[in-house]
């Protein structure tokens, strides 16, 4: 019961803070990222069943037609650097959670925040600039041309 509420409290965080003028908002990311929101962190996760951040990555960009290395270190070392004032929905955010260089990677979805697979609160949006993240920023990547991007990143009609 508690994960269930746990979830549906996400949902509606997510719903309220997105907003519906959001890019993000409706558009085939949303709806990727969305059902899996509050799936449990698993070290080596790829599936539903639980994910660790490389994992949620790849797994959100595999349902959108697109294949991404499988760690966050492989990951960062694809695509084409983004200034963060520059991020959009889709870009991947890179962080140095371990003190030894990139170990976390997450999706940005706008708004200043990204979503990832957290140790504690598995699947879940977070600002970029959280006192945690903030700090253990390391930049971010594009990996989407811009065709797939407004494929994936504009409002259903």
């Amino acid at each position: 019961m508690k994960k269930k509420l746990t979830a549906v409290s996400l949902g509606l965080a997510i719903a309220l803070t997105l907003g519906t003028g959001s890019a993000f908002a409706d558009s085939k990311l949303h709806q990727t990222i969305k059902p899996v929101i509050g799936v449990s962190y698993k070290a080596g996760g790829t599936t539903t069943k639980g994910f660790d951040c490389s994992g949620f990555t790849s797994y959100v960009f595999k349902q959108l037609g697109m294949t991404l290395p499988r760690s966050s270190a492989a990951q960062y070392k694809v695509g084409t650097p983004v200034p963060k004032s520059q991020l959009k929905p889709g870009d991947l955010v890179f962080f140095n959670t371990s003190g030894r260089g990139v170990s976390h990677v997450g999706i940005y979805v706008g708004g200043g925040k990204f979503a990832h697979s957290s140790t504690s609160k598995g699947v879940t949006i977070t600002p970029v600039n959280s006192s945690y993240f903030g700090k253990r920023y390391i930049g971010a990547k594009r990996v989407m041309s811009p065709s797939k991007y407004k494929d994936v990143t504009v409002n259903y009609n």
